[in-house]
């Protein structure tokens, strides 16, 4: 199964949050993980994809202009409908607290349900959201004086993420139905 993961990063935190989702997609067999960042990617190679997980940077509670400017590419596949039935989910990280880490999740979905895709979250019993409860996709708080690029936490919530959306595609190409 192919996924593609794509992403805007001015620094480092949200490339480091894409990456931990790559790790965890690519530790379910079978999983072949396409890792770009948003100015490399390739909006024509996505009807190739099975999973298509995209994620940036929340600005003032929704989406950075880089992965927009990309997003707004997509109208081509939107026409002909090539994106219908594809697994996606998605990721941002904010520089506060109450920086709007829902509501650039929930700009980020939009398109998504838009091309008819079939969304990812992370539920509540997954044990690295338990308590966090980053439903949406994966939301992670980078405060800036912070000497971690992105907690622990957050990089074992994007493992989580990656491997639910390695799983659940594997699930549904395979017609199991099984999670």
């Amino acid at each position: 199964m192919k996924i593609c993961i794509v992403y805007d990063s001015e620094g480092e935190h949200t490339k480091e949050l894409a990456r931990s989702i790559a790790e965890g997609a690519k530790s379910v067999p079978g999983a072949e993980v396409f890792f770009q960042h948003v100015d490399e990617a390739d909006v024509y190679a996505l009807p190739e994809m099975d999973a298509i997980i995209w994620g940036c940077p929340g600005h003032f509670g929704t989406i950075s202009s880089g992965l927009k400017n990309w997003i707004d590419k997509l109208g081509y596949l939107w026409a002909q409908g090539k994106l219908i039935n594809k697994i996606g989910a998605v990721f941002c990280t904010t520089a506060t607290t109450h920086g709007g880490l829902e509501a650039t999740l929930l700009n980020l979905i939009t398109p998504m349900l838009h091309q008819g895709m079939i969304l990812v979250g992370l539920p509540g019993n997954i044990p690295e959201n338990a308590l966090y409860g980053s439903y949406y996709g994966v939301g992670v708080t980078c405060p800036i004086e912070s000497k971690e690029i992105i907690s622990h936490e957050g990089l074992q919530l994007g493992r989580a993420l990656g491997k639910r959306v390695a799983q659940v595609t594997g699930s549904f190409l395979n017609g199991d139905g099984k999670q």
